[in-house]
């Protein structure tokens, strides 16, 4: 398809899709858990996920990047990528979805933070600082807020904002390193292909690797793995490809609405004032970061395909 100048009809169906999608996963991801212990759980999803990622870039010819020069960046980046869902799976079975949707998805706050001090033209503009406050104010209105933001605890906040911190931290080193060479399919691959064995190794040491695997927590595995990672990931690189990047960041804010909605709706979770204030302020605040200045979109847009910057980069 024929690369466009803005976000049509398709592409804003797509991208709503999208969310959806990830919107979900923390649902899938709480619902797992219940049969697998959630560091195993984070493991398991990456070790099936990987063959589908490695077999759509052996089967559209993109350069695999696993060589000695890559090696360093991408146990990185992969460690990073474990730790991530090592804290966010935890944090799933501490608190509930709603909560941990609000907390987890602060990453951009995180990341435009550590931007503006590493990486040259991302400076924090007067429009991403108002985004910042927004979020930053969401997040601890949430964590201040005890049952009216959804049940959870001190150590699940923790978590959760730890597996934000190690999103941004993926998201970094996918830039700043020679990851940026890759193309994003084959960084993914390192992601998984590195945090696979690291979370099913240390899994023991939070306790027995299997819980009640019913029939219900083996096709949450399957959506993680093949729906949100394979076919998810691979969607927004897509993307990517077609519309302009900074037109694609703009629905980031849908993906938290999406989780806080099916955690309510699904799992019958909580859903207080405390709630829509502080998914509110995040998602705006999302979206006031991720959205460009109209003078420099094309150049962010550039910067977004040749870097990855607006890819998951290890989100959900």
């Amino acid at each position: 398809m024929a690369r466009k100048a803005e976000i049509d009809s398709l592409g804003a169906a797509l991208l709503i899709g999208f969310s959806v999608i990830f919107g979900f996963g923390q649902v899938a991801a709480k619902l797992g858990n219940e049969g697998f212990q959630p560091v195993f759980f984070a493991g398991l999803r990456s070790a099936v996920a990987a063959p589908l990622v490695l077999g759509w870039i052996l089967l559209r010819g993109v350069p695999l990047g696993l060589t000695r020069r890559m090696l360093a960046p991408g146990l990185l980046c992969g460690s990073l990528f474990a730790g991530e869902f090592l804290c966010l799976f935890v944090a799933l079975d501490f608190n509930s979805v709603v909560r941990t949707t609000i907390i987890f998805y602060s990453m951009p706050v995180w990341l435009a933070l550590a931007a503006h001090v590493l990486l040259p033209g991302e400076r924090i503009t007067r429009r991403k600082a108002a985004g910042l406050a927004l979020a930053f104010g969401g997040v601890a209105w949430a964590m201040g807020a005890r049952g009216g933001a959804g049940e959870g605890t001190l150590a699940g906040d923790l978590m959760s904002l730890a597996g934000a911190f190690g999103w941004a931290g993926v998201a970094l080193c996918a830039r700043v390193s020679r990851l940026s060479r890759l193309p994003s399919e084959s960084v993914v691959l390192w992601q998984l292909l590195v945090s696979a064995p690291l979370l099913i190794l240390v899994a023991p040491a939070f306790g027995p690797v299997l819980r009640d695997p019913d029939a219900l927590a083996w096709g949450m595995l399957a959506y993680q793995a093949v729906i949100v990672v394979a076919l998810g990931i691979l969607l927004w690189f897509w993307l990517l490809s077609v519309y302009p990047a900074s037109g694609v960041a703009s629905f980031g804010f849908l993906t938290p609405v999406f989780g806080i909605l099916f955690g309510w709706l699904l799992l019958d979770e909580a859903v207080g004032p405390a709630v829509f204030g502080a998914g509110a302020l995040v998602a705006l605040g999302i979206w006031l970061i991720n959205r460009p200045a109209r003078a420099t979109a094309s150049a962010a847009a550039r910067r977004g395909r040749r870097r990855g910057a607006t890819q998951p980069g290890g989100g959900p």
